[in-house]
């Protein structure tokens, strides 16, 4: 055999058996497909762990205590509950003990406050029964549903979706989660948002119309929920605005307050 017959055989054996040992995978193993660019990860702190809770999705339920759903024009004896979504990458992660700037958005001359109870889920699942629904919960956090109020009534007026007044950059600003391990589930104690040191929400988490249980029973029904899910589960009476320079204050009993200034 010549020698460059020879080497053509030896390169086409070499270049089938890395073939081979490119496609060679453990079994039931799957290869990770590449992409042309990276998307971060979404991720909140873990209080006591150096690990992070990964977000997917964003639910929030809207109109969950009777007197928000009273000034907002509805009747909370009649209405069931709905939810909507914001992306996972609306999150802006607040420390406790600090400050955390939080710019006002841009196409909105009426931007609103609402501090919420945030809900995180370590499991998912359909069709959950209230009574087994808190075992899917891996922990709680206090939250703000930011919203450009007038974007969201004037798409509302005109029977129109509207994300644009809930779903945008930086619209769900979040504490670290504390794990239910350690702090349990909270269904009752205050709640309360102040501005510039003037309290303008105070309730107590028992005013909910649907409990957690219930919020995210209901959730499973229409959308199959799964790990790293995280609810916004309503926000008291007395929503507001507030204008570049304000300090927000907000606080439920048992976690670290937590403040954003408006810039």
């Amino acid at each position: 055999m010549s020698s460059s017959r020879r080497g053509l055989l030896a390169g086409s054996a070499a270049m089938a058996a890395g073939a081979v040992a490119g496609c060679a995978l453990p079994a039931g193993a799957s290869r990770a497909p590449q992409t042309p660019f990276t998307v971060a990860q979404t991720t909140v702190p873990i209080v006591g762990s150096e690990q992070a809770f990964p977000v997917r999705r964003i639910y929030c339920i809207g109109r969950n205590y009777a007197a928000h759903a009273r000034e907002m024009g509805s009747d909370p004896t009649r209405e069931p509950p709905f939810f909507f979504q914001k992306p996972a990458d609306a999150i802006q992660v607040v420390m406790p003990g600090t400050v955390a700037d939080h710019p006002y958005p841009t196409l909105t001359k009426n931007y609103h406050y609402e501090v919420e109870l945030v809900v995180a889920l370590a499991k998912g699942g359909r069709n959950i029964a209230p009574a087994d629904a808190l075992g899917l919960v891996y922990g709680y956090s206090l939250g703000l549903d930011m919203t450009r109020r007038d974007l969201q009534r004037e798409m509302g007026d005109q029977k129109k979706p509207w994300e644009i007044g809930k779903s945008f950059d930086h619209s769900a600003p979040i504490g670290p989660i504390h794990p239910v391990a350690k702090v349990g589930h909270y269904t009752d104690g205050s709640i309360w948002l102040k501005v510039n040191g003037q309290t303008k929400q105070n309730a107590t988490l028992k005013h909910m119309i649907w409990s957690v249980a219930e919020q995210i029973s209901r959730l499973s029904q229409a959308f199959e929920l799964m790990p790293g899910d995280i609810i916004y589960s309503g926000t008291p009476e007395n929503v507001g605005p507030v204008v570049r320079g304000d300090v927000i204050e907000i606080h439920i009993d048992g976690l670290p307050n937590l403040s954003v200034r408006i810039v």
